[in-house]
């Protein structure tokens, strides 16, 4: 089938993370079914750029809003680029699709004062400490959550004081350490290995020694979070909006930036440009006689 050649080609060649497959699959799964309701076609390579677009508005109707249905353009987009490669069409459907506008919306972080108020408690058991790690490297290096649970041992390099990091598409990044952060980590890994004799295969893992899930890491950042911050979001990806946004208020470059957050393009770095801007608007404002 069409589609399954396409997911093993996002697979193997392009390397997209596994979310991002299922979110491709069940994309195409969700195209398909329409085509057939609507138009009663099952052939992919007859869709017509007024079928998509007729998609859209159907989507629009039902109430989604741009940004997801953006993702739904670009995994069509994606899925015709390939259709094309294999000399499977002449023409794309997705020409002159363009995605729809997104509302300008400034990226939330937690403030550097709200930031120094989060505490871990005073225990020197096994979970506070690997709270206190978790917290740190999400916030120190701006990974994400999923690249944080796939940490392992052989990642750190203690000597250089780096960090390797597995990010999207398989593609590593090094980021630098802190020394109190290389303490920080060999303090957790000889609790963790006295308290474990069977773990997994990971350095960070769950209070029962394996490996921790989305949710886990999601309940402890938000807990962390909770009583410091008055943000309504305190998922660990606003640690990693955080991480840049107080590198660009210290005057760090947005290349730099990039490198270290792992995105591919510049353009999705410049969101934190946004946030300095308003700031100095706020400063301006509160500052100046004229303000």
């Amino acid at each position: 089938m069409l589609i399954d050649q396409f997911i093993a080609y996002i697979q193997a060649e392009k390397r997209f993370s596994p979310l991002t497959v299922e979110a491709y699959q069940r994309d195409m799964d969700q195209f398909v079914a329409y085509l057939k309701k609507e138009y009663e076609l099952e052939d992919l390579c007859e869709v017509t750029t007024v079928m998509v677009k007729s998609y859209i508005v159907r989507m629009k109707e039902e109430g989604l809003v741009n940004r997801s249905i953006n993702r739904k353009i670009s995994t069509l987009r994606t899925f015709y680029k390939y259709c094309l490669r294999e000399n499977l069409i002449e023409k794309s459907p997705m020409t002159g699709i363009k995605a729809l506008k997104l509302p300008k919306t400034l990226v939330k972080f937690v403030t550097e004062t709200d930031i120094n108020k989060v505490s871990f408690g005073d225990g020197d058991d096994f979970p506070t400490c690997r709270d206190r790690l978790l917290f740190e490297l999400l916030y120190q290096t701006g990974m994400r959550q999923a690249e944080l649970r796939g940490l392992k041992d052989g990642d750190v390099d203690k000597m250089d004081m780096q960090l390797k990091i597995h990010g999207k598409r398989n593609k590593d990044r090094m980021v630098p350490l802190s020394r109190e952060m290389i303490q920080l980590i060999a303090q957790y890994q000889a609790m963790r290995d006295a308290t474990f004799t069977d773990k997994a295969e990971r350095l960070l893992l769950n209070d029962r020694g394996g490996e921790m899930t989305p949710s886990f890491v999601y309940n402890k950042v938000h807990h962390m979070l909770e009583g410091v911050t008055t943000l309504k979001q305190k998922s660990p990806h606003v640690l990693r909006h955080t991480f840049a946004t107080h590198l660009l208020d210290e005057g760090a470059s947005l290349v730099a930036i990039q490198k270290l957050l792992g995105h591919q393009d510049l353009a999705t770095t410049q969101i934190y440009a946004h946030n300095t801007i308003e700031q100095l608007k706020k400063i301006h404002k509160q500052a100046h006689p004229k303000g």
